[in-house]
Parts: C-alpha cells; structure tokens; sequence
C-alpha cells in the first residue's frame, strides 16, 4: 500500500467538483456586483444541468464505440479546461453585456458553463480511470467495501476510500476558505430618516454587507491553482513509478486468472457437475447480483437522492435559510459542505449493504428536504422565525439532510461497486439525470413565477 498513491487519488478526487462547489459559496460575494441578483442560483442550476452534455457524450460512447474512447486524454482536457476558466473568471466575472436591452453577466455564465462541463463530465471519467489501479488487499476488502461513494468502481478499497474524501473535500475547502474570506458577512445597522421636515423620525435597521478579508478574484486564481494541483496528481498518477507499482501487472495477472479460473473449475466439477455458471443470475446487469426490479429501484433512489442533494433544495437555501438571519445561513451551508465528507467517514466504520436501509434513510432525508421546503415556501416568515430555536432547528435539518442522503448514495456505491464498467458509466448517467429534473421542476418555479420570497436580515416583519 502505497501512501503516496494515497495522497495522490485524493488531490485528484478533490478536483472532482471543486470549482462549482467554489462558485455557490462565493455567490454572496458575488450577488451584490451582477444585474442577475439572488435569480443566479437558478441561472447556475440550468447550466450546470445543459453541461450534461459532456457525460452523456462519454455515456453514449462507452455504449456504442467501446474502447474508441480515450478517458485519460478527456481527464487532462476537462482539467485543462477548469484551470483556465476559473483563472479568466478572476478577470471578466464582473464584465456584462447588453442581451434584449437587459444587462447579463453574459462572461461569468459562459465561463460558468465551461466549469459546470468539467465537472459533470469528471462524474464518469476519473473513477472509470480509478480502476487501473490494482484490486488487491483481500485482508481489508471487507473494512473498505463501504466506503464508495457516488459513483462505485473496480478500484482498490483504499484508494477509492481516499477518492472520495478528496471528493468530500472539494466541497468542504471551499466552504473553509469561503468562511476564511468572510463572505456575505452582514452587521444590521441603525439608520434615521426624516419625514416632511418636522421632528417624526423613522428608525429601522439596513443590512451592511462586511467587506471580505480578501476579494473574488483571489478566491477565483484559488480555484484554478486547486485544478492545477488536481492536474498534477493526475499526472503522477499516470507516470510516478511508485505508483505504477500498484497497477497490475497484466501478463502476471492474466497468468494467475488463467491458473485460478482452471482451478475453480475443477473444484466446481468435484462438486456439482451439473451446475451452470449462470443458474444464479437475476438479471443481464452486471453480474446479474439484482434482478431488473431492484436495480431499477436503486437507480430511482439514486436519480431522486441527487436531484434533492445537488438541484432542488441548494436553490431555495437562501429562502429557507435567511428569515432566521444570516448566521443561519452560513452555518446552514458550510456545516451541509461538512455532512456529506463526514457520511463517507461514517460509512468507513459502518458499511451496510441493505436495500431496506437504503429505502428508509430515503424517507428520512427527504422528510428533512421537505421541512426544508416548507419552511422556504412560507419565506419571509417561516415557523420559529422570532425564535432562536428556529435557525437551530434548520441547520440540524440541513445537516441530517445531506448526512442521510449522502450515505444513501455511498449504500449505492456500495451495492454497484462489482458491477462492472458498464453500472460505472450508468451510474454517472443517472447522477446527472436526477439532478437534470430537478434542475427543470426548480428553474420555472424560483425564476419565472417568483413562488419564493427571501427575508430581510435584518428587517423581517413577521405577525
């Protein structure tokens, strides 16, 4: 075991999703200085959901030219990409243009797109590339088996391990370095007014926004310095010789399958000679482990547990969030970034594969997702508004919301992860799927019909 290879998969997960992660914690910082205001997380929700393009090309070429695509040439193509959009968002974020005689922030969408490709694209490529390295250390396969996360692979327990606490990581570094800034930090102040001259006074409290400890464009050249690093790891991860150390050796390999195949199959033959390879098979998937009804239900739950974690309740955060004030909000968010690496730790030391456990952690997160939901439709005056409790019982409810659904989808990786290449692939698919729907139900009801109001930090009057 290798600790350098270690080290290595987890500064490579880490550039997973590291930049649009970055962009929703920045998105205080930036509201104030672009005409599209607080409708931009539901302008960024519909690109990243039009970026699906780039899986579903990978997708469509695992299923119809096998083999024709070369995965490690994308991986430095989406990586290259997200180094140099992040890097000119430091320069033209704040650039607008006149589209239909409404200004837009036509230059921040674009490169936003291009960021939102990379990393939905990186969805069903880096672990498809994970699984070069060997699939040894029988001894811990049992510790390590539940420690998949979104998305499973044929890849050795403790690599994948660290895969995804680097892929946990690129939500929670941000979140750190967002907290570090002080981004969207508000002080309610007093401010006087005088009405028609005379001595009637008005006394009300206006939110100043606290300047950030350092700016936007730091925090974007950040970005781009962690793909930079991301794309290092992944070049080491192709030519370190330590590392090459742990891929397998093919010939050998091929040797020891052949021995180990004729051995099995004389001891099959001592034993049963007239059993079949494929009486045990439910279903053509994988290796026919589920049958169709179970795998379909895996999926849905997969496809439904990814449009609530990354579409449907991050775009009405803000609306659940900011009547309870503003340190709600933040701790709202960047305890939720803390949740979902901690599922994966937690599923380290407690790996079930249970479809049952599954279903019922289901229910459970998505009973925190609907209270969450609630409480964002009755915005600017929520339950408990007036109440300390209030903003303490949200930020449980965000963080048992991503905590449950999160392991949720680590139970999936769990359940998928000897299923081969091909689940691998599906599995991205409907990662992207799910959050494509939610995208779709989410961007008419926040954008177009406006069912959602926010709350004044400081000013929100509620009976």
């Amino acid at each position: 075991m290798s600790l350098l290879t270690h080290l290595l998969a987890c500064l490579f997960g880490m550039g997973s999703w590291v930049s649009i992660n970055g962009l929703w914690v920045e998105l205080p910082l930036i509201v104030p200085h672009i005409p599209e205001g607080w409708y931009l997380p539901s302008y960024l929700s519909v690109l990243i959901q039009m970026a699906n393009v780039g899986p579903l090309f990978v997708t469509l070429m695992h299923r119809f030219r096998p083999g024709v695509l070369n995965e490690a040439a994308v991986i430095y193509a989406i990586i290259a990409l997200g180094t140099l959009a992040s890097f000119f968002l430091a320069f033209f974020w704040k650039e607008t243009l006149v589209v239909a005689g409404i200004p837009h922030s036509v230059a921040f969408l674009v490169l936003t797109f291009f960021l939102s490709i990379v990393d939905c694209t990186s969805s069903v490529t880096f672990l498809p590339f994970m699984m070069r390295l060997k699939p040894q250390y029988l001894t811990t396969y049992y510790i390590g088996e539940g420690v998949s996360g979104l998305l499973p692979a044929l890849v050795a327990p403790q690599y994948l391990t660290t895969y995804y606490i680097g892929e946990g990581v690129s939500g929670l570094l941000p979140a750190l370095v967002a907290l570090i800034q002080g981004v969207g930090v508000v002080h309610c102040v007093n401010s006087t007014e005088a009405l028609n001259q005379t001595l009637n006074m008005t006394f009300e409290l206006q939110a100043h926004y606290q300047p950030a400890n350092f700016s936007a464009e730091i925090f974007f050249f950040f970005l781009s310095a962690m793909m930079l690093v991301c794309l290092a790891a992944f070049l080491l991860l192709n030519y370190h010789p330590a590392v090459a150390r742990e891929h397998p050796n093919a010939v050998k390999d091929k040797s020891k399958a052949a021995q180990k195949d004729r051995k099995c199959a004389e001891q099959k033959s001592m034993i049963d000679p007239f059993r079949g390879d494929n009486h045990n098979r439910k279903s053509s998937f994988g290796t026919g482990t589920y049958s169709w009804m179970q795998v379909i239900y895996i999926f849905v739950i997969l496809a439904w547990a990814n449009a609530l974690t990354n579409v449907v309740l991050p775009s009405v955060q803000s609306y659940s969030c900011m009547p309870y004030g503003n340190n709600a909000y933040h701790l709202s968010a960047n305890m939720a970034a803390v949740s979902n690496p901690l599922a994966c730790f937690i599923a380290m030391f407690f790996p079930i594969r249970s479809l049952v456990l599954m279903g019922v952690l289901t229910v459970v997160g998505s009973a925190f997702g609907a209270y969450i939901m609630f409480m964002a439709a009755l915005s600017p005056c929520p339950l408990l508004v007036h109440d300390a409790s209030g903003g303490a019982v949200m930020v449980l409810a965000w963080i048992f919301f991503v905590l449950t659904l999160s392991y949720v989808k680590v139970i999936i990786g769990v359940i998928l992860r000897d299923e081969g290449h091909s689940a691998l692939v599906w599995c991205g698919a409907v990662v992207q799927l799910g959050s494509l729907l939610g995208a779709v139900t989410m961007f008419p009801l926040v954008s177009v019909h406006s069912y959602f109001s926010s709350g004044d930090p400081c000013n929100t009057k509620c009976p």
